[in-house]
Formats: structure tokens, sequence, C-alpha cells
């Protein structure tokens, strides 16, 4: 039996997905009651918990060979790290109570500084504190996520333009979601012996021009690269609903990836290569934004 967290999500359903196809018993964790529905029609057994509720969690990963994690945003925190921490605390403690085998954590390139890289010091904190209380653990350190792309997309159609954050002509390993629930099943099918630290990136590094190019194609229309500054990045969220404090977390991180700050550890980590590119990734995402 896997447990799987953040089915709600990207990658934890792509996980859970993976999993039942290999004929995996599976069992989802949710907040939410009215959203288990489909995963029983699947065959899923269902956990009603909230990642904080440390008690709940420890039932539902009572006699698991393994669960995959992850750290939800809360993009209306005003103190993100603050309000993150919770979580990762709870899950630490359901994790050594309940004895569980091994654990799958997601976490992000650039985890392994403390410091200086905004909301991924959250992450930072959590492969300390769960490492410490899970017998075998597997961290995941994803690269830049393709989807993040999304929300440029529709000005991207409309107007020919591809507004970027990071440095223009600069490439960066991007990866997409469903390569991270790939990578993340098969970790649990493959448990980790101690720690193990994989870092996920692409089958190649993108910059933002080579983005623009994989819109345009599936446009049909020329899209450029348009460098805006980071100082835009505070207002251009919080007019987008994340509070000021997360806001200028993401503006740290990004200034962090710019500076090549925010990047894979390399040395002791395994790495390992996603499938997709940008054009698998957003093809289908940018058919949700065009006009009928």
């Amino acid at each position: 039996m896997y447990v799987v967290a953040g089915v709600t999500g990207n990658t934890g359903k792509v996980v859970a997905e993976m999993l039942s196809n290999h004929r995996k018993p599976v069992r989802v964790v949710v907040r939410d009651e009215a959203k288990a529905g489909a995963w029983r029609e699947r065959g899923a057994q269902v956990a009603r918990a909230s990642l904080d509720d440390a008690g709940a969690l420890a039932k539902a990963l009572a006699g698991a060979s393994g669960a995959y994690f992850l750290v939800p945003p809360q993009y209306a925190a005003e103190d993100l790290l603050a309000a993150q921490r919770p979580v990762v605390d709870a899950i630490a403690a359901a994790v050594k109570a309940s004895g569980l085998p091994h654990v799958v954590l997601l976490s992000s390139v650039g985890a392994q500084h403390p410091e200086g890289t905004g909301p991924i010091r959250t992450l930072h904190y959590a492969e300390q504190v769960i490492g410490k209380a899970a017998r075998n653990l597997t961290i995941v350190r994803a690269a830049y996520f393709l989807e993040n792309w999304a929300a440029m997309l529709g000005e991207a159609r409309t107007k020919g333009l591809l507004p970027s954050f990071l440095t223009p002509g600069r490439a960066l390993p991007m990866v997409a979601t469903r390569d991270i629930g790939r990578a993340a099943a098969e970790a649990l099918l493959d448990p980790a012996r101690g720690t193990r630290l994989v870092e996920l990136v692409g089958p190649a590094d993108w910059t933002p021009e080579d983005v623009a190019r994989a819109i345009a194609s599936l446009l049909g229309r020329e899209v450029r690269v348009q460098g805006v500054p980071l100082d835009a990045v505070v207002p251009a969220l919080t007019a987008s609903g994340f509070t000021a404090g997360t806001a200028r977390l993401f503006r740290e991180m990004i200034e962090g990836i710019n500076r090549g700050h925010v990047a894979p550890e390399g040395g002791r980590a395994v790495p390992r290569f996603g499938t997709l590119g940008p054009a698998e990734v957003l093809g289908p995402l940018l058919a949700r934004t065009t006009a009928p």
C-alpha cells in the first residue's frame, strides 16, 4: 500500500495514477471528502486528513510501504514560511509515529541552501526535519516547473509577447510536473536505503527564448521575450492575489535563480532527466487559453 498526498494537484495526481497503472494499492490523502469520489471509482482507498494534522496523517500512513509528500503552497499567507512549518512538522511527526518504511519528498533545486531562495527555504527545512524522522527518504529536488509559464500564455496569444522575470538568453534547467510525478512514483517502487537525493531536470536546459519559440510554433505566430525587471515581481504577484510577504519571497527566489544560487547541487545528488519539453507541456495548456 502506498499513500499519496497532493492528488488534487499536478504531481500527486500523476504519482497515484502511475501506481494504480502498476496495479499497486493506493491510499490517497484528501482534506475535502468531495474530491475523493474519482479516486474511489479507481479503486483507491481514501484517507481524510489535513497535512497539518499529525494524528490523522499517522492513521493514514498505517500499514503503508511508502508515501509521497509535498508541502502545499499557501500564497495567501503573509508569512509563508511560518505558515508552512507546522505542515512540515506534522508530516515528520506522522512519519515517525507510523514507522513508515520510506518517504518520497518533493523538494526543489536550491534547497541545499538555508537562505536566499525565497519559498524554497521551507523545503530546506523539510529536508532536514523529515530526514530526521524518516527511516528511509528519497528527496526529489525538481527544477523550475515548465508549467510556471502558463500564466504568460494569454499574453503570448494576444500580443505575441512572453514576459519573463528570468534572465533572457540564459539557459536554465526546467522540468514538467508529469515527469516529477513519474520520478516520484518510480522512487516509491524502488525505495531508498537511508537518504537518496535525486535532482530532476528536463531533457535539456532552455532559455526563455526557447520557450517563446515553442509557443510560437504552437500558435503559428511570432512570439518574442519581454524581459521584466525584478522590481516588478512584487506588484505583479500582489495584483494576482499573493500577499506582499509571499510576493517578496518569490522575488528572492527569482533573483536567486537569475544569479545561479537556486540551481542543482550536483556532487552527491543522483541526476535524473525528464522527457517532456516546452511544446509538450504548454501545448495542452495553451489550448485552454485559446478563444473559441
